[in-house]
């Protein structure tokens, strides 16, 4: 009865073991992935302030974007995201801050193959309300 206790205990030790070493190959596994998925993250987001990133290829599609005075770049930057201007509208604040672009306001029109340096070019170059509003006289409208 002794030998058959000795064997019992000997063999949880075992299966103790295996699942101990089961378990940190699981949780070690785990852990790369998610590094591997993180810097991926992390590569791809820089790559959006960075590099030259647009939202769709050549033609693209034209959109026009109105920006009000005192609006906002995380604002303007998640209007630009909601039209499919821009990929990311975090990438596109940190870019703007970092580069310390001042977005003026104004009514643009935008393609979705721009890059985000081309959006910029258009967005920081200074739109006067009387452009604006001889624009819209000159179609017919009222402007206001």
């Amino acid at each position: 009865m002794a030998a058959k206790s000795t064997t019992s205990r000997v063999a949880l030790k075992v299966i103790s073991t295996i699942l101990k070493i089961l378990l940190n190959v699981l949780f070690y596994s785990i852990v790369i992935i998610l590094l591997i998925k993180v810097s991926g993250m992390a590569h791809d987001f820089g790559y959006q302030v960075f590099g030259k990133v647009t939202a769709s290829e050549s033609p693209g599609r034209d959109t026009t974007i109105q920006i009000k005075k005192g609006e906002s770049t995380m604002n303007i930057a998640g209007k630009l995201e909601l039209y499919g201007v821009i990929v990311n509208k975090y990438s596109f604040f940190l870019k703007a801050k970092l580069k310390k672009y001042n977005l003026m306001p104004g009514t643009y029109e935008l393609n979705t193959s721009m890059t985000y340096d081309e959006i910029f070019d258009i967005l920081t170059t200074p739109h006067t309300e009387e452009e604006a509003d001889s624009a819209g006289d000159e179609t017919g409208g009222t402007g206001k």
